[in-house]
């Protein structure tokens, strides 16, 4: 299914590097639990691989989409008309703009996982957020979503 350009859904899944680091922190769980006996240990290697398993799902399941006339990120609903016109963030100035750049009052959906961004200013005068930081994989698609929303095309 192919979705349109004023469409934009994706998923900032955590790297796989972090799923390897949930197995061993299973695993330290059960090296803990060994002293205990074969059945602690391998409840401790389940129940910790689990565990550390759903967090790293949780962190990683933020969804960035753009869809009715809304930008969601995260458990943000954006309304694209309370939105300027959106910057694409290179990896470079994404990085500036998640440090020493940032605003306190900005909204940020951002994972330090993920190197790109975009950037939109928020025009509403009633909303003191001056603008919206949501780290993407895919910034010009993002871009090019809220434009179409905004009908900038």
């Amino acid at each position: 299914m192919q979705l349109s350009p004023a469409h934009h859904d994706e998923r900032l899944t955590a790297p796989l590097s972090w799923w390897g680091i949930a197995l061993l922190t299973g695993l330290a769980c059960a090296l803990m639990l060994l002293p205990l006996g074969t059945l602690p240990l391998l409840a401790g290697l389940v129940g910790g691989t689990a565990l550390t398993g759903l967090m790293v799902s949780s962190y990683g399941s933020q969804r960035v989409r753009v869809v009715g006339g809304a930008l969601a990120a995260g458990e943000a609903r954006i309304p694209v008309a309370a939105l300027g016109d959106p910057e694409a963030l290179d990896a470079e100035e994404a990085r500036a703009w998640r440090t020493y750049k940032a605003d306190a009052r900005a909204f940020m959906l951002l994972r330090g996982y993920v190197p790109t961004a975009v950037r939109v200013e928020v025009t509403d005068p009633a909303d003191p957020t001056p603008y919206v930081y949501v780290s993407t994989r895919e910034p010009q698609a993002l871009v090019a979503a809220i434009r179409a929303a905004q009908g900038r095309d």
